[in-house]
C-alpha cells in the first residue's frame, strides 16, 4: 500500500515537472528565435525557426556604432531610476500611515485610490498632454518622471500597505515600550522588516518604466530624449527595409538590464510578492 502511494506521488510530481518544463520551453521559443535572428547576416526570416543564416556579430556592433543606443539606454536608466525613487519612497510613507494609523476619511481616500486605479491610463493622455504643454514641461524628462510616478504610485502604495499591515503590531508596541518614537519605529523597525516588499515593488516599477512606450513616445519627441522603447520603434519605422536581425539584437540587449536586476534580487521575489497576503 505504501509502495503504491509512493509511486503515485512520484508519478504526480514527475508529470508536473514535465508539464512545467514544456511550458518553460514554449515560453522560451520566441526568445530563442529572436536570438537566432540577431546573429543572422541576412534579413530573410523564411528559414527554420532556430536557423542562423550567415552567422555574424555585426548586428550587435551596429546598434552601438551606428545608432544612438547609448543615448536611449541612458535616458531609460535616468527615467526608470528617478521614477523608482519618486514613487516608492512617498508610497512607503503613505502605506505605513494607512496601515498603522486611524484617521478621519481613511476609507474614503482608499476608495478614491481604487477608483483612480480602475481607469485605463490611456484615458489621461489628452489631459496630461494639455497640462504638460501649459506648464512648459512637454518634451522634458521631468514630465515623464511625473507621469510615470503618478501612474505607478497607487500600485506601489497598495503593494506596500498590504505588507505593513501584515507586520505584527506587537513589534511596534514593544519598540514603543522601549521608548522609540514613531519615526524611529518606522526607520529602524518597520522599513528593515519591509525590505523584501520594497525591493520587489521597486523592481516592478522599474520594469514598468523600462518597457513603457506610449507615454514616452507622446511626451518625448526629441531624438536625443528617446527611451529604449521609443528608439526601438523608431528603428523599424524609419527603416523601410525592415532589418529584423538588428531589431532582434536591440530587443535582446534591452532585456538584459531587467534580467540582471531580476537575478540579483530573485531571493527577495517570493517573499516580497507573497507579502501582505495574510493579515494578523
Amino acid at each position: 500500500m505504501e509502495l503504491r502511494k509512493t509511486a503515485r506521488k512520484a508519478l504526480k510530481f514527475g508529470s508536473l515537472h514535465l508539464l512545467f518544463i514544456a511550458v518553460c520551453f514554449i515560453a522560451l521559443v520566441p526568445i530563442i528565435y529572436a536570438l537566432a535572428i540577431s546573429f543572422s547576416g541576412t534579413t530573410n526570416l523564411t528559414g527554420g525557426i532556430f536557423a542562423i543564416t550567415d552567422f555574424t556579430f555585426d548586428n550587435y556592433l551596429h546598434i552601438f556604432t551606428e545608432l544612438d543606443f547609448g543615448t536611449w539606454l541612458g535616458n531609460s536608466l535616468i527615467l526608470s531610476i528617478a521614477t523608482v525613487l519618486v514613487t516608492v519612497i512617498p508610497s512607503a510613507f503613505a502605506a505605513y500611515a494607512f496601515a498603522t494609523m486611524s484617521f478621519r476619511g481613511k476609507r474614503v481616500l482608499l476608495f478614491l485610490l481604487l477608483i483612480l486605479n480602475a481607469f485605463p491610463q490611456v484615458l489621461t493622455m489628452t489631459a496630461l498632454f494639455a497640462l504638460l504643454r501649459n506648464t512648459h514641461l512637454l518634451n522634458t524628462r521631468i514630465a515623464l518622471i511625473l507621469v510615470y510616478s503618478g501612474s505607478n504610485s497607487i500600485f506601489a502604495f497598495f503593494n506596500l500597505k498590504g505588507y505593513f499591515a501584515s507586520i505584527p503590531s506587537s513589534i511596534s508596541e514593544a519598540a514603543t515600550i522601549d521608548g522609540a518614537t514613531r519615526p524611529e519605529i518606522l526607520f529602524k523597525v518597520v522599513l528593515p522588516l519591509a525590505r523584501p516588499a520594497i525591493i520587489v515593488t521597486s523592481i516592478l516599477v522599474f520594469i514598468n518604466c523600462w518597457n513603457e512606450y506610449l507615454f514616452a513616445s507622446t511626451f518625448l519627441t526629441g531624438k536625443d530624449l528617446y527611451t529604449l522603447a521609443s528608439g526601438l520603434y523608431a528603428l523599424q519605422s524609419n527603416n523601410l527595409a525592415r532589418n529584423w536581425p538588428q531589431f532582434a539584437a536591440a530587443s535582446l540587449f534591452i532585456s538584459l538590464p531587467v534580467l540582471i536586476v531580476f537575478f540579483l534580487m530573485q531571493r527577495y521575489m517570493v517573499s516580497g510578492l507573497t507579502a501582505g497576503g495574510v493579515k494578523e
